[in-house]
């Protein structure tokens, strides 16, 4: 089987990563063992009348106010989810009995993330902290910003280089610093305009593997608020017997480390290990690949699928 070699470099935003269905691009270490991941394409949604788990179709989708209607026999989509509830994810109780059991949403099949069960799961605790703070310089890769006039968080992956006639503002370097267990602004900036990006200007971000978290809101119980101001994200730690970690943000504050009662309604962003390469070094991604030409085009096969020169998936 022949090996091709990606050679990285400044201009690694030109590079196209292969990513698996439903994943992006980037890849993003998450301890100092050297793991990597991606992130899934979206965040997760379900319909409970089909019993069908999706990924978000952009990043910056969210479902709002319609999270009230959580049933067993609802027909829409929701997408703040009480903790571990990948086996039971209408569960709507304010009773933490109800949440001890930790299913990872990842064990399911999701029908536009490979729709197989066990492809996917959720960060742990520490792999957030990590994401945000262990990696190296970390404190660069992240910003809060406004996409298609959606409020949230970016992260980038660890090799970053921004496209071509677009900028990007890290929020440490707008009045964010660290304090304790994540970011804050004493003065309490307004941070969601660090960075602002129509969708022509995100999907060229997206390219090059930028990551960008929704403020989808919050569910407590059939309440939901904070729909456009706040984003919290689940975690696989748990925290005691009613509590279970996340992180949560606003526009002045990124915790890495809350702990939140186990059925708050949240938000859920799967990742993958990132498998596809066999060897990481300041120059090279050594990807198992046959590769052949036809007809004066290059194609690409790995893992029983066929890609063009661009990453695209073709027939």
């Amino acid at each position: 089987m022949k090996k091709l070699f990606l050679f990285i470099t400044a201009v690694f935003s030109a590079v196209s990563i292969i990513a698996a269905e439903g994943a992006l691009n980037g890849f993003f270490s998450i301890n100092a063992q050297g793991d990597k991941i991606q992130f899934s394409q979206g965040n997760l949604q379900y319909q409970a009348s089909t019993q069908t788990w999706r990924f978000a179709e952009k990043q910056y989708d969210m479902i709002g106010d319609a999270n009230a209607n959580i049933s067993a026999s609802y027909s829409g989509w929701i997408d703040l989810l009480g903790w571990g509830t990948g086996n039971n994810p209408t569960c709507s109780t304010k009773q933490n009995a109800h949440y001890q059991i930790f299913t990872d949403w990842g064990t399911n099949a999701i029908i536009n993330g490979g729709n197989k069960a066990n492809q996917w799961r959720t960060l742990t605790k520490d792999e957030w902290y990590y994401l945000f703070y262990g990696r190296a310089n970390a404190e660069s890769l992240f910003a809060f910003a406004t996409v298609e006039g959606v409020h949230g968080v970016i992260i980038l992956p660890d090799i970053w280089t921004t496209p071509v006639n677009l900028t990007f503002n890290a929020s440490t370097a707008k009045g964010m610093n660290w304090f304790d267990d994540g970011y804050y602004d004493d003065n309490a900036g307004k941070h969601f305009s660090d960075n602002v990006y129509i969708s022509s200007e995100w999907s060229k971000m997206e390219a090059a593997g930028a990551v960008f978290l929704p403020t989808a809101g919050y569910r407590d119980g059939m309440d939901v608020d904070y729909v456009g101001s706040f984003g919290n994200y689940w975690s696989s730690t748990s925290c005691g017997e009613n509590y279970a970690y996340g992180i949560g943000f606003s526009y002045y504050y990124l915790f890495l480390q809350v702990d939140y009662y186990r059925y708050d309604g949240q938000s859920v962003r799967l990742v993958q290990f990132y498998e596809n390469h066999e060897a990481l070094d300041n120059n090279f991604i050594e990807f198992k690949t046959i590769k052949s030409i036809k007809e004066g085009h290059l194609f690409i096969e790995r893992n029983g699928k066929i890609y063009n020169s661009q990453g695209q998936e073709v027939k």
